[in-house]
């Protein structure tokens, strides 16, 4: 069963930080690229950031270029999202993905994580 555990969502002002978790198991992790999208209230789905465990490239939207960093712990199969400056505009649930063939589509979602950023 592919299980993506998301953790570390959360309230926080604005020039803050959070760090998101994403422990995935239930299939072969390093074959994977791993994904955050967020959703913010009235807004679709925008990828925010990617990495894909087969080369380590990564992915950012430009929003959040220069503040929010990805990186991936093979060993735990885990997948870290942190959020550094954030600005309240940054609000959202945060969802981890899982992709075979990439960043998008994604083929695994998992449960959504509240970032709140007050300003």
């Amino acid at each position: 069963e592919v299980q993506l555990q998301v953790s570390g969502g959360g309230l926080a002002q604005a020039g803050g930080s959070l760090r998101l978790s994403c422990a995935a198991s239930g299939f072969t992790f390093d074959d994977y690229a791993i994904g955050w999208f967020r959703q913010a209230p009235g807004k679709e789905h925008e990828g925010v950031s990617c990495i894909a465990n087969k080369d380590g490239s990564t992915y950012y939207v430009n929003s959040v270029k220069g503040r929010f960093a990805i990186s991936s712990d093979n060993a735990k199969n885990t997948v870290y999202l942190q959020m550094n400056s954030l600005k309240p505009e940054d609000t959202a649930i945060y969802y981890c993905t899982a992709g075979a063939f990439g960043c998008y589509p994604a083929d695994y979602w998992g449960q959504g994580t509240l970032v709140t950023v007050s300003s």
